[in-house]
């Protein structure tokens, strides 16, 4: 019976073994997602980039529209001074609007009520001295 007891190992060795066990997978886990979003943040990057660029020549396109259509009012017999300002009070007409839109949008952002909680009751669960209530 003692050779029996001999190859079994005790539960706090049991323990240690589940914890060790636990760590390395957990270090494993994290040296996996390292690698993944090494890649990930690389491609990100790229695409961040061209967006960025893209943004950029859209915004030389919208400057270069915009002076176009000022001077297709001067072709179309307004003084240049006056096409100029027709077209600048309605950008800024546009822009007011996209204003107001995008305050009432922000104002429905609420927080994340559930998740608040969820993570109120995790906590709870985990101080030491909780009953399971």
């Amino acid at each position: 019976m003692a050779e029996d007891m001999a190859g079994e190992r005790t539960l706090g060795q049991l323990v240690a073994q589940a914890s060790n066990d636990l760590s390395g997978l957990v270090r494993a886990e994290i040296a996996l997602a390292k690698a993944e979003l090494r890649v990930d943040a690389k491609n990100a990057a790229v695409g961040g980039g061209l967006f960025g660029a893209a943004g950029y020549l859209g915004l030389l396109a919208t400057v270069t529209l915009v002076i176009t259509i000022a001077y297709a009012l001067v072709a179309a017999g307004l003084r240049a001074w006056a096409a100029f300002l027709i077209v600048t009070v309605g950008l800024l007409l546009i822009a007011g609007i996209l204003v107001l839109v995008g305050r009432s949008r922000i104002k429905k952002v609420s927080p994340p009520e559930r998740t608040i909680r969820s993570t109120k009751e995790a906590i709870a669960a985990v101080k030491p001295g909780h009953n399971g209530r």
